[in-house]
């Protein structure tokens, strides 16, 4: 395998760039190209404002972040939307999210953000209830403060869809309610007169960045007129699920994640109908306590949690349907159009580096000439965070 050229980005050197960006970025005072005419279908159910906020409230809810007072430079307005989309088995049902609109010279280019994994006690923090302390209301206000029309998807099985279940890690469903989201946002500005260009910036991380790549392959499948990607920037994502699989099953040494993995493996075994009994994947007492509660406490090593004869069958690929529901979540093999830049940490000991050097390589396999890779030297899941923000904001402002 080629070893890619690239290097770190050096935060004072992001620093200076981001300062440097508002005198020639993309939603600078100008005709800008026209929005494209969107699909005839509406998806737009609804909004409601929820506030607008100052410039300077919005960069000082960042103080970790000394540069984010001076990129707050807009006013926002911040509205809950409801919208129809689709649930994995196909039927119709309403989603809900948060748009994020600068008070600022147009056309707007829109930036689509989708968020890291929540716990369903955490239910609060998704976007649309715009909560203090959430990341939608600190760090991505200040994009939108920055001059970005922000669209945050809830996903399904938060706020209005919240009777659902959350399909996590399921690829189909994270892009399609993030399309749909996406669709409603350029509705809504429609209605509301909020002048708009054609450029759709996505950002993600984690299970975010997840559903940044999803949503990326999605719209250049089946959007590309309509919804044109400018540029995507996925952090720490699980692209490569059979490979993740497999280091998961495989690992002798303790991890700290196996509790999300349960959760995966939970929305697999429904999404494709696999039914089968909590004692086919996992040993006792967990297989019995993981019934009684799907997110209680697990093991940390794997022998521990998982059934022998589960762990046996990944590992040797004799798990046909498990197999085919896992290769139909992997997403990092693909020929990307528009600009991509991964982020990962590399001590990430949660989703591993190997899921973006894999996406690169197998991208750069394909011919795709507009790909990157940033690994943030020694960032793990968490530490990473700041850095990938500061990278990805510094790589989208390019375009």
């Amino acid at each position: 395998m080629p070893t890619p050229r690239f290097s770190a980005l050096p935060l004072l050197w992001i620093f200076a760039l981001l300062l440097a960006v508002p005198a020639c970025k993309s939603n600078s005072p100008g005709p800008g190209p026209a929005a494209p005419t969107p699909p005839t279908e509406t998806v737009l159910t609804g909004s409601t404002l929820i506030g607008e906020y100052s410039a300077a409230t919005l960069g000082a809810r960042v103080p970790a972040v000394p540069v984010a007072a001076a990129l707050a430079r807009y006013p926002v307005r911040v509205y809950r939307l409801t919208y129809h989309t689709s649930t994995p088995a196909g039927q119709q049902t309403t989603a809900s999210g948060a748009v994020l609109v600068p008070v600022a010279p147009s056309p707007l280019p829109v930036l689509s953000y989708q968020h890291g994994t929540l716990l369903p006690g955490s239910e609060g923090q998704a976007p649309s209830y715009y909560a203090a302390g959430s990341d939608v209301w600190s760090v991505v206000s200040v994009l939108a403060a920055s001059g970005y029309v922000v669209a945050a998807p809830d996903y399904l099985g938060y706020g209005a869809s919240k009777a659902l279940p959350h399909p996590y890690e399921h690829a189909a469903s994270l892009a399609s309610a993030a399309a749909d989201m996406l669709r409603a946002t350029r509705e809504f500005c429609q209605q509301q007169a909020i002048s708009v260009n054609q450029k759709n910036f996505l950002l993600g991380y984690s299970e975010g960045g997840y559903a940044t790549m999803a949503l990326h392959k999605l719209l250049e499948a089946k959007y590309a007129a309509t919804l044109p990607v400018t540029a995507s920037a996925p952090g720490a994502g699980a692209y490569h699920k059979t490979a993740f699989a497999r280091y998961i099953l495989n690992a002798t040494q303790p991890l700290s994640f196996l509790s999300t993995y349960v959760w995966v493996l939970r929305t697999y075994d429904r999404v494709y109908a696999l039914n089968r009994p909590y004692s086919f994947y996992y040993q006792e007492p967990y297989a019995t306590q993981l019934q009684a509660d799907p997110f209680g406490a697990v093991p940390g090593r794997a022998d521990q949690l998982f059934a022998a004869s589960f762990r046996q069958a990944v590992l040797t690929n004799s798990d046909a349907a498990l197999n085919d529901a896992l290769a139909d979540n992997d997403i990092y093999d693909w020929k990307p159009a528009a600009p991509l830049a991964l982020f990962h940490g590399t001590a990430d000991d949660y989703v591993p580096f190997f899921n973006s050097q894999d996406a690169y390589d197998a991208m750069q396999k394909r011919g795709a000439t507009q790909v990157e890779l940033h690994p943030i030297p020694g960032g793990d899941h968490f530490s990473s965070a700041t850095a990938y923000t500061l990278g990805a904001y510094a790589f989208i402002s390019k375009y």
